[in-house]
């Protein structure tokens, strides 16, 4: 396993310590940082590439000395301290589809009042915003399907599970939302061509307004309030929240500015609009797709696995392996251990195991898989990818 140079203090006891030199287990109180530099003035750390280096990597140390800190928790007590219990989890799962259920009814509600402020006022801009109302009640139904059916497990039809349904229905929502700005980038232009004109009518601005101002406001509430949870789900609703508070802000000003200003603002800034929604989109729709295909966790959670791996068992001499990959939003997990060649084949299957018992109790972790083998000389025993 590679590791990087920020990591290499803390593997090099691991490896020392495999020598007999020391007790098998290694204790997270061992590692101490060495004294950190005086923080240097703010310009420096803001403009200097060297001190924002030197703050990045002592604050990896200290997260990496947490994640030990939490490793031992598991190998002293068997689970991670601080986990939620299953009453726990049932709770948070209705809280979570709570928070669905609210940002759908809110949506509709919304909806139906961004629908009146397009028809009085003919902005291109509240249009527009209108109409990523309308996506959002569409992808919201995608992601409420996605969420019901992950929680109907088939082992016969799907024996991993439907986890890998979560970043699907996220980038079907995405692609849908960034469909929008094309959509409109072309009809602005065509208004602009035209050079039509927003309705100029002052009690109905009015109206415009106070709908848009109150739509603004809900949205942002309902931005911080889905925000408070780690389902990627709701996070897509706290995403498209947030999304939304910056299309009404633009959407409402462009319109005021249209009418009172000059016309051209209004289309202008729908097609802003358009731009922040395809650019938006289409960073999660990558993000999703590179969790679905097999990223590789980051070396400062391969750490913290191996650390963990070690103080498992005392019979353990090397460790061969440590891969963690995503495989939706969680990780698939690999580990070869070594064993002495000599032990029983009961007392072998029991270190193998207890030990994918512990990984699969870490939250980020979907499945582990634990190869036992009595040394480490061989070569790769999977088929190589090109």
């Amino acid at each position: 396993m590679e590791l990087n140079s920020e990591t290499t203090d803390c593997h090099a006891e691991l490896l020392n310590s495999s020598e007999g030199t020391r007790p098998w287990r290694i204790n997270a109180g061992d590692f101490q940082l060495p004294e950190r530099p005086h923080d240097p003035p703010l310009v420096s750390r803001v403009f200097k590439s060297k001190e924002k280096k030197i703050a990045k990597y002592y604050k990896k140390q200290e997260k990496l000395l947490k994640d030990f800190s939490e490793m031992e928790s598991i190998s002293s007590v068997g689970y991670l301290a601080g986990a939620p219990s299953q009453d726990e989890l049932k709770q948070l799962e209705k809280s979570e589809g709570m928070a669905i259920n609210i940002s759908n009814l809110a949506n509709l509600i919304l909806f139906v009042a961004k629908v009146y402020a397009s028809v009085v006022s003919r902005s291109m801009a509240v249009i527009a915003s209108t109409l990523d109302s309308f996506l959002d009640l569409l992808s919201g139904l995608i992601l409420l399907v996605t969420s019901r059916a992950m929680r109907k497990p088939n082992q016969y039809s799907y024996p991993i599970g439907k986890k890998r349904m979560q970043p699907v229905g996220i980038i079907v929502f995405a692609s849908v939302m960034a469909t929008l700005g094309f959509q409109v980038i072309f009809e602005s232009g065509r208004q602009i061509l035209e050079q039509s004109k927003p309705n100029e009518d002052p009690v109905k601005e009015k109206w415009m307004i106070g709908i848009m101002v109150f739509v603004t406001a809900v949205k942002f509430s309902l931005m911080l309030y889905c925000r408070m949870y780690k389902n990627e789900i709701v996070r897509a609703y706290a995403q498209d929240h947030f999304f939304d508070v910056i299309t009404n802000s633009i959407g409402l000003l462009t319109a005021i500015l249209g009418i009172r200003v000059r016309w051209w603002i209004d289309p202008v800034g729908a097609i802003l609009i358009a731009i922040y929604t395809i650019s938006t989109w289409a960073k999660t729709v990558m993000q999703n797709v590179w969790s679905l295909i097999g990223q590789t966790a980051p070396p400062e959670y391969l750490t913290k696995l191996t650390y963990l791996i070690w103080n498992h068992h005392e019979e353990i001499k090397h460790i061969d392996t440590v891969r963690a990959y995503t495989f939706g939003s969680h990780y698939f997990v690999e580990v070869d251990i070594v064993l002495p060649g000599n032990m029983l084949l009961s007392q072998a299957h029991d270190v193998g195991e207890s030990l994918q018992v512990k990984l699969e109790q870490l939250p980020e972790v979907e499945r582990a898989f634990v190869h036992v083998d009595f040394e480490f000389t061989h070569r790769p025993e999977h088929k190589s990818t090109v």
